[in-house]
């Protein structure tokens, strides 16, 4: 039931006088939610019919209402009669409850970080104009009037050359390498004399659990409501060129590693950028790039690793019992203390908590994703050329060719965090005196991730019809909403799997942002160093699940995104070093399985 709280605001209060003055009646729900302000106007005088602009673009020129505004910030309205007579308020929604008051302090903070990094330097130098147009070189324009623009980040663009240059400059060695990968993980070269704290299994698992997350349930909803089946394509094309960035990226990470006094080992961006630079004669230039790095780990981690995992997990919690509706902070806080048990162990916990909890999760959301598949695997054929059709043939409102292809290379960078540096940080930890192997290993990460259960994600939005989104519905829903076509009962089951899924990402994150943190701040073997950071970690999920989603993935893309900066930079300076060492090592391994060399 809804509980009206008037506010009127009289924009009579500016010092000239309205033209057509107007009254707003914000109400809002009880509980308090997130989001959800409901905004009326009221014009006094002038010729109608009226049209409302409304500074929300899915609101349309004849509302007179406005819904799911956001509290804590600024929103506008400007109305304009028939004889062309105008007047423009702005107003504010005062936030209310715990989960309003956290969003509308986060909400701001994100949006004016990503207005500078996720900023369109190509649209800004006036390399392309970013308005969308049809067929006809008519502007196309939201609901509410205002036209539509196609956004191309640089840090996207950076991020989809990077993967190409690893694939061909290297010879493919997502091809090439994928037996010997298979073989790598069954232990087949394992030795356990060699240094380090995991097996390649268990390190496989620590950063699987980071990246086989949400990511791969709501990522891939958000890419196709955003971008339609044809973001899919370049989602798996995203997927089996960033096996190649994955493999570069945590063949340094072993190579340049510290294993401290007490056996543990600290590995990833931070620790092998200033020794490539070093190398290079930059030493200043790499500590100082190494500690940006760093620092981006832990935002990242607070992030992707963090309040991405519990507001997805809140959202759907909340679709399958929405009683708990506006109590995000108090799941976020249970969510804190369950993953607060696991981490006070440092990696040895994590991995032999992840080498269960990681392959139990997979099958289990794959299982029941291939049960919906395989029930309407006639539908295959149609789904395929919906994906084609739209990866190739986008329409204009999807930004067309460019567009489509950015948000599935987008998406996909939150999925398996390829090229972003982050998981080099959990194989470094592996026993083996031989960084190319573990380089071999990871690159099976993207291909799970990507290629395999983002494909299947995708698979069942689509052959449920539920790409259509005719709910406009928002990351983790959508994906349920596909389940829950099929059969009624599934959300729970997937609710399972989503917890699981966040929980797991969000424990591997805590322990990358807080190698991070050591890095940054010292004290690699100081307990108060790690608890002071766990502190912060586990705060983080809390305003996760109090969030709004668009914060959330606005601030995950920030910082995942800046990583790759700094990690590809390395690489390309190492390329040749990377290369030379794979080859050897595959050399190596042929003689091992009696194959031909050449």
């Amino acid at each position: 039931m809804k509980n009206f709280f008037l506010i009127f605001v009289l924009l009579a209060i500016t010092q000239q006088v309205l033209a057509l003055p107007i009254t707003i009646n914000i109400s809002s729900q009880n509980p308090p939610k997130i989001n959800n302000a409901v905004a009326e106007a009221h014009v006094i005088g002038g010729t109608p019919p009226y049209n409302y602009y409304w500074s929300k673009t899915s609101a349309t020129l004849s509302d007179t209402i406005c819904k799911a505004l956001a509290e804590g910030v600024k929103h506008s309205l400007r109305v304009e009669d028939a004889n062309g007579n105008s007047s423009e308020i702005t107003f504010f929604i005062e936030p209310h409850g715990i989960d309003e008051k956290i969003n509308s302090i986060f909400a701001p903070a994100v949006e004016a970080v990503a207005n500078v990094v996720l900023a369109d330097v190509f649209a800004l130098s006036g390399l392309y104009d970013p308005i969308i147009c049809d067929e006809n070189g008519v502007e196309m324009l939201y609901p509410n009037g205002t036209p539509m623009k196609r956004h191309i980040p640089f840090t996207v663009v950076w991020l989809i050359l990077g993967a190409l240059f690893c694939t061909i400059y290297m010879r493919f060695p997502n091809i090439r390498c994928f037996k010997t990968a298979i073989r790598l993980v069954r232990g087949k070269y394992d030795n356990d004399k060699n240094k380090g704290e995991v097996s390649h299994f268990q390190a496989l698992a620590t950063a699987l659990s980071a990246t086989v997350g949400l990511g791969n349930i709501a990522g891939v909803a958000l890419a196709i409501s955003i971008g339609g089946p044809g973001a899919v394509f370049w989602l798996i094309v995203a997927g089996f060129l960033g096996m190649a960035s994955k493999f570069a990226e945590c063949t340094l990470g072993v190579k340049y590693r510290k294993i401290n006094s007490d056996g543990s080992v600290a590995g990833g961006g931070m620790y092998y950028i200033p020794e490539i630079f070093k190398k290079h004669g930059l030493s200043k230039t790499g500590k100082i790039l190494g500690s940006i790095f760093a620092l981006f780990v832990i935002g990242a981690g607070l992030g992707g690793g963090c309040v991405f995992e519990s507001n997805q997990a809140f959202a759907q919690m909340a679709a399958v019992f929405p009683s708990i509706e506006g109590h995000g902070a108090i799941f976020g806080l249970i969510m804190a203390i369950a993953v607060a048990v696991v981490i006070v162990g440092g990696i040895k916990s994590i991995a032999k908590f992840t080498g269960v909890i990681v392959p139990v999760m997979g099958i289990l959301y794959l299982v029941t994703s291939l049960v919906i598949v395989f029930s309407n695997i006639s539908q295959l054929p149609n789904a395929v050329k919906l994906i084609f059709n739209g990866a190739f043939n986008p329409s204009a409102a999807q930004g067309g060719f460019i567009g489509i292809l950015i948000i599935g290379f987008q998406r996909a960078a939150l999925s398996n965090e390829a090229g972003i540096g982050s998981s080099p940080i959990a194989h470094s930890a592996v026993r083996t005196s031989e960084p190319v192997s573990e380089g071999i290993v990871a690159l099976l990460e993207p291909f799970i991730d990507t290629v395999i259960i983002c494909t299947t994600t995708a698979l069942v939005i689509i052959f449920t019809g539920m790409y259509k989104n005719p709910n406009g519905l928002d990351g983790i829903q959508l994906t349920s909403a596909a389940f829950e076509s099929v059969f009624p009962w599934y959300p729970y089951l997937l609710l399972v799997s989503i917890i699981l899924f966040a929980f797991s990402t969000t424990i591997s994150w805590s322990y990358y942002a807080l190698t991070a943190f050591k890095f940054l701040f010292g004290g690699n073997n100081s307990i108060l160093t790690t608890r002071i950071f766990q502190l912060i970690f586990l705060s983080f999920t809390v305003i996760g699940a109090a969030s709004s989603v668009d914060a959330v993935v606005g601030m995950t893309d920030i910082m995942m995104l800046c990583l790759a900066f700094p990690n590809f930079i390395a690489i390309y300076m190492s390329a040749k070093e990377i290369k030379s060492d794979l080859e050897k090592y595959m050399s190596k391994i042929k003689k091992i399985n009696n194959e031909p060399t050449r």
